[in-house]
């Protein structure tokens, strides 16, 4: 990674003495921190993973009804309420900061009332999406162009999907706030429970009842409902000592609601940015011409499943990061945000030597198509690049969000995606389909340096002035 002059957790030097290093050492033990890592982000692995494992089965599912049609309506479908969903994924980071900072601090009083603010946001937001459905409907549909048979098909799904928004979003919050809690196992067993019913549930419908693609979007809706029950059941279990804490006023307290805001503002403009770098890439590779989309597509696959591997990491390191900076102890905060950093290389050069010595055999079992292999092999060398690139992104997203500083994951996401445009229009005429993998590895790139410049100023030395203040 390239990091110049900018702060960076792996550098040795800290703000620490000889003699604060050697009382540092006694208290801060690597292999048991490590094992808190490791504890954070294999669940969160795990739970990554399920959810493109589930698309494929339904697909599959579809693909095995003897009409394309089907096909098409859960894609279009899907992707309605990926963009949907991916708006309200800043109602997860953000809870998860908050959460973990009052973990830190010991304030069970503001942990639960995290949550409870949490989780009225998100209701509200789903019963706005509900009496929005027919406009919502009607605009994603022109955004999208699909077969008349295909786009009532996906009608269909998404106004039957549309009623699993509330179960949807509250977990969310809930997922969020587990993670701050620096409890990684209940989301996963409740990501994996609601998957496993969601696909039993896609089984009865489309099998034995004969629903097509209408028995999938009924099987997601019941699945997400279960899954909001399980998580309140957990909520219960592990933490009904929080409730005497709850008090509808401090709930709606205004400073907390306007810095919860301020905070899920900045990430849903960042979420909003990635969205539409993502559909920008898309969109170009549509441009060139069918097997390039398909290749784009199928390489992308391999960035995608990277970023579920790395995520666990920053997911940890969201978790860690907000409870140190609650408790105000800088010395841990760098010593741990230094050991994810570590994990993550590890994870990245993991990806780029099986990518490196796997692609092509990944490849042919994603496509038998010999003309698109052939076509992804030309590009490869990008798949095995992006991990490197990527990784120092990712991390310092997790880092920033427990730290609750957004601004800069805001501010940092906008200048990269300027700059991932701007290598686009000056490449694209040149190099083709490699100046758009050019553009996409510099907004990788460009976000993981300005994250790292920063980092010293906006995250570590402010614990000192939290400190001071005490």
């Amino acid at each position: 990674m390239v990091i110049g002059s900018a702060y960076c957790p792996l550098q040795p030097a800290t703000t620490l003495q000889p003699t604060e290093n050697i009382t540092f050492a006694k208290k801060f033990k690597t292999p048991k921190v490590n094992r808190k890592i490791l504890h954070l982000a294999i669940p969160n692995i795990i739970s990554n993973i399920t959810v493109p494992l589930l698309g494929i089965i339904d697909l599959t599912m579809m693909g095995h009804l003897g009409n394309e049609v089907y096909i098409g309506a859960i894609a279009l479908g899907g992707m309605i309420f990926n963009f949907i969903y991916w708006g309200f994924s800043f109602l997860r980071m953000g809870t998860s900061g908050f959460t973990a900072q009052a973990f830190g601090e010991d304030n069970k009083k503001e942990a639960i009332n995290i949550l409870s603010r949490a989780l009225l946001v998100g209701i509200i937001g789903s019963i706005l999406l509900i009496l929005l459905q027919y406009p919502i409907e009607k605009f994603s549909f022109w955004m999208i162009n699909g077969g008349d048979e295909v786009e009532y098909f996906a009608s269909r799904y998404f106004y039957i999907r549309i009623w699993a928004a509330p179960a949807t979003i509250s977990l969310y919050a809930f997922v969020g706030w587990f993670i701050g809690m620096q409890n990684a196992k209940t989301p996963m067993v409740v990501a994996i429970v609601v998957n496993v019913l969601n696909l039993l549930f896609n089984l009865l419908f489309v099998f034995v009842f004969d629903m097509k693609s209408d028995g999938v979007a009924w099987g997601t809706v019941l699945a997400q409902y279960c899954g909001l029950i399980l998580a309140i059941i957990l909520l219960r279990k592990h933490y009904s000592a929080y409730f005497k804490f709850w008090e509808k006023k401090a709930m709606l307290e205004m400073k907390a609601m306007k810095a919860f805001f301020m905070v899920n503002k900045d990430i849903f403009i960042r979420t909003l940015a990635l969205i539409f770098t993502l559909s920008f890439f898309t969109s170009k590779s549509a441009e060139a011409n069918d097997t390039i989309l398909a290749i784009n597509t199928i390489l992308f696959q391999f960035f995608i499943f990277f970023s579920y591997f790395v995520d666990g990491f920053a997911n940890a390191g969201e978790a860690l990061a907000g409870r140190y900076v609650g408790a105000r102890d800088k010395a841990k905060l760098i010593a741990t945000t230094r050991l994810v950093f570590y994990w993550a290389i590890g994870v990245s050069l993991f990806f780029v030597v099986l990518n490196s010595l796997g692609g092509r055999l990944v490849l042919q079992l994603m496509t038998s198509n010999q003309e698109i292999i052939d076509g992804s092999m030309l590009y490869m060398n990008w798949i095995i690049i992006i991990p490197l690139v990527g990784f120092t992104a990712f991390i310092w997203d997790g880092i920033y969000i427990g730290a609750t500083v957004s601004n800069h994951l805001r501010n940092s996401i906008l200048v990269a995606l300027m700059v991932f445009l701007a290598v686009y229009y000056f490449t694209s005429d040149t190099l083709g389909n490699h100046g758009l993998w050019l553009a996409f590895v510099c907004f990788l790139g460009v976000r993981g340096i300005y994250l790292s410049l920063l980092a010293k100023k906006s995250i570590f030395d402010k614990v000192v002035e939290k400190a001071e203040k005490v």
